[in-house]
């Protein structure tokens, strides 16, 4: 993979775990209750569970370019589409409210991990979004495997960091977010908004 689109890649993924949804949540309400260092189980959880969304996605997508290198061209736009449009959605999405508990009953860290790994494993936008987004940065010439570890390797870094952040400052976070998050939810938008526009016409 070129440097220049493992950067784009980089900025791209940091976006994406910067922006709502539903692990990035979890992270926030189990800092809250359980604090940064028993939540470090289900920022794991949730990374491995993502590396397990990344791997459905591009192996789909390469049993697709085995018929027809076709394929990647038709995926690159109708990925953009999907980009731009989950874009819209996202700008015009309500600010976030976590109301985060003071306390709550112990939990072992294997049911926190599981917790994590399948909010990233089953949630179906997670699934949709990697399809529309990876063939955006997946060279066919090079090699499938090598592209992969770099992708989801990459992507499960700045997710552990983003979760780990959210988690360590929950109480703090949470009024900003209810506060700003409007504000915060255009900015996400607009990046996808410009991710859908601008990936697809990349050579």
């Amino acid at each position: 993979m070129a440097f220049d689109t493992w950067v784009l890649y980089l900025l791209a993924a940091t976006g994406l775990s910067l922006s709502p949804g539903p692990n990035g949540l979890l992270a926030l309400t189990h800092g809250a209750l359980h604090g940064r260092q028993r939540a470090l189980w289900t920022i794991c959880g949730g990374a491995l569970g993502f590396v397990g969304v990344i791997a459905l996605s591009m192996f789909g997508i390469a049993a697709l370019l085995k018929s027809s290198l076709l394929w990647l061209t038709v995926l690159k736009w109708v990925g953009g589409a999907y980009l731009f449009w989950l874009g819209v959605q996202v700008w015009r999405s309500p600010p976030i409210g976590v109301d985060l508990p003071t306390q709550a009953a112990p939990r072992s860290g294997a049911s926190m991990f599981r917790q994590g790994a399948l909010s990233a494993l089953t949630n179906p936008k997670g699934l949709l979004f990697f399809a529309a987004f990876l063939p955006q940065f997946i060279d066919p010439t090079r090699s499938l495997w090598v592209q992969f570890a770099i992708l989801a390797g990459t992507f499960a870094v700045v997710e552990f960091l983003t979760e780990w952040g959210l988690a360590s400052a929950a109480h703090r976070i949470s009024p900003w977010l209810q506060r700003v998050g409007r504000r915060f939810n255009r900015g996400c938008g607009g990046v996808f908004m410009a991710l859908g526009a601008a990936l697809p016409l990349r050579a």
